[in-house]
């Protein structure tokens, strides 16, 4: 009886959050008019033109700024997770896996968006991240989140 006890209450905060994640997923999805379709001709139109038309040799090109953020994204932990959640759940772990990373994709969509709205031009380039969405877009009553988050 004690080890079902300690099951739930381990069980039960990975629920709600996992629950919370593909709430907050569902809600941007809808609120943003489902920016995972719509805005993925656009997206794919001005990588495609990007990679036809010669690019300038200074900066960062939208290739490898796209290589960086997957490699930023999808690394080996998702590799293994994949591979333990069909082994763990079945075929049908992978249906989940597929509405997750597409409710995923909203929350992706608005963290680089925010990121983008409040960054920072400093001496050496651009400085952003959630730190700067806390600051900037949150308040000075979210600077000592901000410094912890760092």
């Amino acid at each position: 009886m004690g080890e079902i006890r300690l099951y739930v209450l381990g069980a039960v905060p990975e629920l709600a959050a996992m629950l919370l994640i593909l709430g907050v997923g569902l809600y941007l999805t809808i609120r943003l008019g489902v920016p995972q379709l719509v805005l993925l001709p656009r997206a794919l139109r001005l990588f495609l033109r990007r990679l036809v038309s010669p690019e300038k040799k200074d900066g960062v090109s939208s290739f490898q700024a796209l290589c960086t953020a997957l490699a930023a994204t999808v690394g080996t932990g998702n590799l293994v997770g994949v591979a333990g959640a069909i082994c763990l759940g079945g075929p049908g772990a992978i249906f989940w896996m597929w509405v997750c990373g597409f409710l995923g994709m909203a929350t992706k969509y608005s963290e680089t968006a925010l990121a983008l709205r409040y960054r920072v031009k400093t001496p050496a380039g651009f400085s952003g991240g959630p730190m700067y969405v806390m600051t900037r877009g949150l308040g000075e009553r979210f600077r000592p989140m901000a410094k912890l988050y760092c």
